[in-house]
Protein backbone atom coordinates (compact mmCIF):
# COMPACT_ATOMS: atom_id res chain seq x y z
CA UNK A 1 0.00 0.00 0.00
CA UNK A 2 1.10 3.27 -0.96
CA UNK A 3 1.99 6.16 1.77
CA UNK A 4 -1.36 7.71 3.45
CA UNK A 5 -1.95 10.70 1.17
CA UNK A 6 -4.29 13.50 3.33
CA UNK A 7 -7.08 14.08 0.09
CA UNK A 8 -9.46 16.48 0.24
CA UNK A 9 -12.81 15.25 -1.87
CA UNK A 10 -14.64 18.78 -3.25
CA UNK A 11 -18.00 17.98 -4.68
CA UNK A 12 -18.37 15.16 -1.89
CA UNK A 13 -22.07 13.56 -1.62
CA UNK A 14 -23.59 11.22 1.37
CA UNK A 15 -25.79 10.04 -1.93
CA UNK A 16 -24.50 6.50 -2.17
CA UNK A 17 -25.23 6.88 -5.80
CA UNK A 18 -22.44 9.18 -6.21
CA UNK A 19 -19.32 8.49 -7.11
CA UNK A 20 -17.94 11.36 -4.33
CA UNK A 21 -19.48 8.93 -2.01
CA UNK A 22 -17.21 5.45 -3.29
CA UNK A 23 -14.25 7.78 -3.99
CA UNK A 24 -14.65 8.81 -0.31
CA UNK A 25 -15.13 5.50 0.96
CA UNK A 26 -12.51 3.91 -0.99
CA UNK A 27 -10.32 6.31 -0.16
CA UNK A 28 -10.80 5.34 3.55
CA UNK A 29 -10.25 2.01 2.73
CA UNK A 30 -6.91 2.13 1.10
CA UNK A 31 -6.19 4.04 4.75
CA UNK A 32 -6.19 7.41 3.43
CA UNK A 33 -7.60 10.16 5.59
CA UNK A 34 -9.99 12.00 4.16
CA UNK A 35 -11.76 15.52 4.68
CA UNK A 36 -14.98 15.53 3.10
CA UNK A 37 -16.25 18.61 1.74
CA UNK A 38 -19.92 19.00 0.26
CA UNK A 39 -22.45 21.88 -0.58
CA UNK A 40 -24.90 20.22 2.75
CA UNK A 41 -23.49 18.59 5.49
CA UNK A 42 -23.66 15.11 6.15
CA UNK A 43 -22.19 11.85 6.51
CA UNK A 44 -20.33 8.70 4.35
CA UNK A 45 -19.69 5.87 6.50
CA UNK A 46 -18.11 7.70 9.35
CA UNK A 47 -16.63 10.33 7.49
CA UNK A 48 -18.61 13.57 7.79
CA UNK A 49 -19.44 15.60 5.31
CA UNK A 50 -18.58 19.31 5.79
CA UNK A 51 -20.35 22.38 4.37
CA UNK A 52 -17.78 24.50 5.59
CA UNK A 53 -14.26 24.96 4.10
CA UNK A 54 -11.90 23.99 7.25
CA UNK A 55 -7.97 25.30 7.21
CA UNK A 56 -5.78 22.56 6.66
CA UNK A 57 -2.08 21.38 6.06
CA UNK A 58 -0.25 18.92 4.64
CA UNK A 59 -2.65 18.51 2.23
CA UNK A 60 -1.61 15.66 -1.10
CA UNK A 61 -4.42 15.65 -2.72
CA UNK A 62 -7.26 17.57 -3.98
CA UNK A 63 -10.04 15.36 -5.90
CA UNK A 64 -13.24 17.31 -7.62
CA UNK A 65 -15.99 16.16 -8.37
CA UNK A 66 -17.80 19.41 -9.07
CA UNK A 67 -18.56 20.52 -12.88
CA UNK A 68 -16.00 23.25 -13.66
CA UNK A 69 -18.92 26.12 -13.25
CA UNK A 70 -19.60 25.13 -9.80
CA UNK A 71 -15.72 24.94 -8.69
CA UNK A 72 -15.14 28.45 -9.42
CA UNK A 73 -16.41 29.54 -5.62
CA UNK A 74 -13.34 26.78 -4.69
CA UNK A 75 -10.26 28.24 -6.54
CA UNK A 76 -9.27 30.55 -3.59
CA UNK A 77 -10.07 27.30 -1.00
CA UNK A 78 -8.27 25.07 -3.06
CA UNK A 79 -5.13 27.13 -3.22
CA UNK A 80 -5.37 27.85 0.20
CA UNK A 81 -4.39 24.15 0.69
CA UNK A 82 -1.71 24.31 -1.14
CA UNK A 83 -2.23 20.90 -1.84
CA UNK A 84 0.14 18.49 -4.24
CA UNK A 85 -1.77 18.13 -6.79
CA UNK A 86 -5.28 18.26 -8.48
CA UNK A 87 -7.38 15.30 -9.26
CA UNK A 88 -9.83 16.32 -12.40
CA UNK A 89 -12.37 13.24 -12.33
CA UNK A 90 -14.46 13.28 -14.99
CA UNK A 91 -16.91 15.36 -16.11
CA UNK A 92 -14.96 18.03 -13.86
CA UNK A 93 -12.16 19.09 -16.24
CA UNK A 94 -11.35 22.99 -16.29
CA UNK A 95 -8.92 24.57 -18.39
CA UNK A 96 -8.96 27.78 -16.34
CA UNK A 97 -8.14 26.06 -12.58
CA UNK A 98 -5.48 23.62 -14.63
CA UNK A 99 -3.70 26.56 -16.24
CA UNK A 100 -4.11 28.57 -12.46
CA UNK A 101 -2.50 25.42 -10.67
CA UNK A 102 0.35 24.87 -12.98
CA UNK A 103 1.38 28.12 -12.40
CA UNK A 104 1.64 27.46 -8.41
CA UNK A 105 3.04 24.41 -9.24
CA UNK A 106 0.53 22.22 -8.20
CA UNK A 107 0.41 19.09 -10.17
CA UNK A 108 -2.78 18.27 -12.61
CA UNK A 109 -4.36 15.03 -13.76
CA UNK A 110 -7.16 14.27 -15.59
CA UNK A 111 -8.20 11.25 -14.53
CA UNK A 112 -10.20 8.83 -11.86
CA UNK A 113 -10.13 8.68 -8.17
CA UNK A 114 -11.30 5.32 -8.45
CA UNK A 115 -9.29 4.12 -10.98
CA UNK A 116 -5.90 5.29 -9.87
CA UNK A 117 -7.07 3.39 -6.42
CA UNK A 118 -7.72 0.41 -8.16
CA UNK A 119 -4.76 -0.01 -10.27
CA UNK A 120 -2.62 1.15 -7.13
CA UNK A 121 -1.94 4.45 -9.03
CA UNK A 122 -3.03 6.49 -6.11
Amino acid sequence: MSTPKLTVVIGASPNPQRYSFLAVNRLRANGHPVVAIGKRAGVIGDTPVLAEHPALENVDTVTLYLNPTRQQEYYDYIFSLHPKRIIFNPGTENTELISMAKEKGIETLEACTLVMLSTGQY
